[in-house]
């Protein structure tokens, strides 16, 4: 957790338990099982143990709300990097209920919930069709099949937000039939030993399918690897920096003003 999230596309990060299962070619190099093995833990898989949390640190985001409300700014909750808060277990419910009444009494924070398993959201939220108007709800599809398969899930979900992470993106997406109801889309080439380089056709096919829609695009980075004039070069994620075409695309989806959604 972090109240200054080394995540670029957000303010903060909570995590209300650490531990997963991996379900898709996105996973198979996953940074968050990784860093919690390097801390001695084992948290992934159908039948581990999750890692739990205590008051102290679910008092922190009430902090975060105070500061945002003080300085009159809305901040971004990236909610959770280390776990997938839609997992299909019955040991997590009662955290989830936590959760979401943390996420009502801070009102000025603005939740970012990204999930792999959008199938099960509608069964596990408690809003309905009226859902809290700080609630961003987005997917992982890191390429065409999983498009296909996870985003009309996204479009039924009523959030202000919907946004979609193309992270790490492993190959070409055709978003244009779904765009009209997607709002960001992030996008990153992956990082780690066993990355996998992004091909720079994908990225800027994607970039430009976005921006001719009128959202809000979000370049996190190249990865591990960089393109370059035969193919790729390893030169590890700082080096290779998130410059595309001479630029930096840190767009954000603007909220002021925008009604509540409805399913599409």
């Amino acid at each position: 957790m972090g109240k200054h999230s080394a995540i670029e596309w957000t303010d903060h990060t909570f995590n209300p338990w650490w531990g997963c299962v991996k379900v898709s070619p996105a996973c198979a190099n996953c940074y968050a099982e990784t860093w919690s093995r390097r801390v001695g833990l084992r948290l992934w898989g159908k039948h581990a143990d999750r890692r739990f949390f205590s008051d102290e640190h679910w008092r922190q985001p009430i902090l975060w709300e105070r500061e945002a409300k003080k300085e009159q700014l809305r901040r971004r909750v990236f909610c959770a990097s280390m776990a997938d808060i839609f997992e299909a277990r019955q040991d997590l419910d009662p955290w989830r209920i936590r959760l979401w009444d943390l996420i009502i009494s801070t009102p000025n924070l603005d939740w970012l919930l990204l999930t792999k398993r959008p199938e099960n959201v509608q069964a596990i939220v408690p809003w309905g069709l009226s859902w809290p108007s700080n609630v961003w709800l987005g997917v992982t599809v890191e390429n065409r099949d999983y498009a296909t398969e996870r985003i009309p899930h996204l479009l039924r979900a009523p959030a202000l937000v919907r946004f979609l992470s193309c992270e790490p993106l492993l190959g070409p997406i055709d978003l244009s039939a779904w765009l009209s109801g997607i709002d960001w889309v992030i996008l990153g080439g992956e990082s780690g030993r066993q990355a996998r380089p992004v091909d720079p056709s994908w990225v800027c096919d994607l970039r430009d399918q976005v921006v001719n829609a009128g959202g809000a695009f979000y370049f996190k980075q190249w990865g591990e690897w960089r393109p370059a004039a035969e193919g790729f070069e390893r030169v590890g994620k700082k080096s290779a920096g998130r410059i595309l075409d001479g630029h930096v695309w840190d767009e954000i989806p603007q909220t002021a003003g925008k009604g509540l959604r409805v399913p599409i």
